[in-house]
């Protein structure tokens, strides 16, 4: 059987290709792919090549190269030894854009009655964030500072809010976007760059200044320009990757205010012996749906665009010239 994959053939090349999937194991399914979800930023970084030779980013996009890392299906075929999903589940998983998949039965999570398709492919992002809010280590009544409001920066101020906050402060240059963190949560928001809005952090919390700021960004500019948002032995999370880090620096609030930096990724935890033990990847996406069955957290209204995935290059191109204007992007499979 063959499955439809979108691959980045070369920098700025998209093409749809047919590849063979490989047989079915006793222990593994093949789903039919309905829904995946275009992780924006990432897949134009890696598309465009915008990243220095020589970073983690250099060493992981070689082309060919198969973009995505979200996608919702169900399962059309299971293997004999197969007994935590069976045929006609609907399931999460953690593939490369494509109609079709064979994976070990591992690799798929059930998603639960209550959770829309379209909900459910941002589990892959959800989980990112989770990382960087669990690194942040939050304390009842924290100010937080929110700087980069794509779709990371979207998750971050939702997951926050759930945390209790004092303060939600939210950035960004695009008033649409700061529209959608206000919807999520935000109590406060400033349209300006980062390092024009210190001052209006402070005034906004009598001086205090944020107890946590994140940085979802992707600009290297943007950290040092932000620990001084931070105030005196807060703490400071660096969300996402720059694909610039010889640009990236410190400034001295880090050492004068003892500010805690601690960065995240979507490499840790490890997907079964998590640093946040006992949040294995699994688990972390599992409360990610929890809040969207319950009604705690809502990402549906972050769903900007829909397109067939079969228009895979003009869509790319499209988020090439519209990428400000772009949020939530998904794919639709046909069936």
């Amino acid at each position: 059987m063959n499955a439809t994959v979108i691959q980045f053939a070369s920098r700025g090349e998209v093409n749809i290709v047919e590849e063979s999937l490989p047989d079915l194991s006793p222990d593994s399914v093949l789903v039919g792919i309905e829904k995946s979800l275009i992780s924006t930023g990432t897949e134009m970084t890696c598309l465009d090549r915008t990243f220095e030779a020589g970073t983690g980013w250099d060493d992981w996009v070689k082309y060919p190269f198969r973009p995505g890392y979200a996608s919702v299906g169900v399962v059309q075929k299971a293997g004999a030894a197969v007994r935590r999903v069976q045929e006609g589940d609907r399931v999460f998983l953690r593939v490369n854009h494509a109609s079709h998949a064979v994976v070990p039965e591992l690799a798929v999570l059930r998603i639960p009655e209550g959770v829309d398709s379209e909900s459910a492919a941002w589990g892959a992002l959800a989980k990112i964030v989770q990382n960087g809010v669990r690194r942040a280590e939050h304390k009842l009544g924290d100010i937080v500072v929110v700087a980069g409001l794509g779709p990371l920066g979207q998750l971050a101020v939702r997951y926050v809010r759930l945390l209790g906050p004092w303060r939600l402060i939210a950035i960004d240059l695009a008033p649409s976007r700061l529209a959608l963190a206000e919807a999520g949560g935000a109590s406060c928001t400033l349209c300006k760059p980062v390092d024009e809005c210190i001052e209006g952090i402070s005034e906004l919390t009598d001086g205090w200044l944020g107890d946590v700021a994140y940085d979802v960004t992707g600009s290297a500019r943007v950290l040092a320009q932000l620990l001084s948002a931070v105030r005196p032995l807060g703490r400071m999370v660096l969300l996402g990757d720059t694909g610039y880090p010889s640009q990236q620096g410190l400034s001295q609030a880090l050492v004068t205010r003892g500010i805690t930096l601690a960065g995240a990724h979507d490499s840790n935890p490890a997907p079964q012996a998590s640093v946040h033990t006992p949040w294995s990847h699994d688990r972390i996406t599992e409360l990610f749906f929890h809040y969207l069955a319950c009604g705690d957290m809502r990402v549906d209204d972050l769903i900007s665009h829909r397109f067939p995935a079969t228009d895979a290059p003009e869509v790319y191109g499209f988020l090439r010239e519209h990428r400000g204007d772009s949020m939530g992007v998904i794919l639709d499979w046909p069936s």
